[in-house]
């Protein structure tokens, strides 16, 4: 057991290390200078819709107060009776000035509700620059600025941005779930880019029409769950690069419920081990204070992991607090903060989502049960 102990400890010891460099990588990204906006395009927002979520007004209200010169939103669901339409329909009042265009269609394109969704709604998009951006998205005046200078980078195909978690609510539920966006995600996504990977983040997806229509347009993700992780692979495939917009909007954490936060998590884990099983399974060493807690259970009356737990968590409650205040994310409202009491209990279900993510492919979202199969695409059941 001393043996397991000292094993546990050690990664640990790995997990605090890539804690540290994601909290440089966050640092270095937001120390970066800002990209000018050179020529600031006429913009179409496609913003899919799927019911009344939580703060759905408050996150689409963000969008549609955006300090931009020319820029067109386009919302659309498949449903005629969806709550989201009165939402929309409020906006349209308190922002009579906004090109706003709304799409009802119901036209079933392959497993991927959203991506169908979008192929609905693309004819009435009037510009060439494309915003793909999740209706749960909150963001900042500067928006669409970040993003068009990015995309206007030489040799860029498609753009995307980090994200934070907001809480809907203040319960157990959301704060674990802003917890893992805003201090494992956001710091693995940045470190995974500063090692060479070019992911694309699929809460914002922004590029040309052109762009699109070269790598087959949006019906080539119409089949696949990770329709993020196939548009940024089909636009490297062209030679051209998915660059980070210098910007970092919210997502909403809509959960109030373990049980729900639980499912939400469990999609996303076994959609990613579907994509990239081996960088999964490593992915459970960046939660220090797991494998900490592991070694005191299996060291016995011993010591010093207990030493090594307290430090684990010191560490993480530093990192978390240091990201946090290199992007300002609490300050401008567009985060959530995890209280340093909860890291522990964030890291262990954690663990406890890859573990379960083994268990099988099905997957919960938006009402749809789906498959992810390890061809990449999402078979409905």
């Amino acid at each position: 057991m001393t043996d397991l102990a000292i094993l546990a400890a050690l990664v640990a010891c790995a997990g605090l290390a890539q804690a540290v460099a994601g909290y440089l990588a966050v640092r270095r990204f937001a120390a970066s200078p800002r990209l000018p906006v050179r020529r600031p395009r006429p913009v179409t927002i496609l913003k899919p819709l799927h019911g009344a979520e939580p703060m759905l007004e408050q996150a689409l209200a963000s969008v549609c107060a955006l300090q931009y010169g020319d820029y067109q939103i386009v919302f659309g669901t498949q449903n005629a009776a969806d709550p989201a339409l009165a939402v929309v329909q409020a906006l349209r009042a308190r922002f009579p000035g906004r090109d706003i265009a709304v799409v009802v269609d119901a036209t079933p394109h392959g497993s991927n509700h959203k991506i169908a969704n979008l192929i609905n709604m693309l004819p009435a998009a009037k510009h060439d620059v494309l915003v793909i951006a999740d209706s749960d998205v909150h963001c900042a005046p500067d928006y669409l600025d970040r993003i068009v200078a990015a995309l206007e980078t030489p040799g860029t195909g498609l753009v995307t941005t980090l994200y934070a978690g907001l809480a809907a609510t203040a319960s157990l539920a959301g704060r674990l779930g802003a917890g893992w966006i805003n201090a494992s995600f956001l710091p693995g996504a940045l470190l995974a880019r500063w090692l060479g990977r070019q992911d694309c983040l699929g809460a914002t997806m922004a590029l040309h029409r052109d762009t699109l229509d070269v790598i087959g347009g949006l019906a080539a993700l119409a089949d696949h769950l990770a329709d993020d992780f196939v548009l940024g692979a089909l636009v490297r495939r062209q030679g051209l690069a998915v660059r980070l917009a210098d910007t970092v909007p919210a997502t909403t954490v809509p959960e109030a419920t373990l049980a729900k936060l639980f499912r939400h998590e469990l999609r996303w884990a076994r959609t990613i081990r579907t994509l990239v099983p081996v960088q999964f399974v490593l992915s459970a060493v960046q939660y220090p204070l797991f494998w900490s807690a592991l070694a005191v259970l299996l060291a016995g009356a011993a010591v010093w992991p207990l030493g090594l737990f307290l430090a684990a968590w010191a560490i993480r409650a530093a990192v978390a607090h240091g990201i946090d205040r290199a992007l300002g994310l609490a300050n401008s409202g567009l985060a959530t903060p995890t209280p340093i009491w909860l890291l522990p209990l964030r890291d262990i279900m954690s663990v406890i989502v890859i573990l379960v993510s083994h268990g099988g492919d099905r997957v919960e979202w938006r009402g749809q049960v789906l498959h992810a199969t390890p061809h990449r695409r999402a078979s409905a059941t």
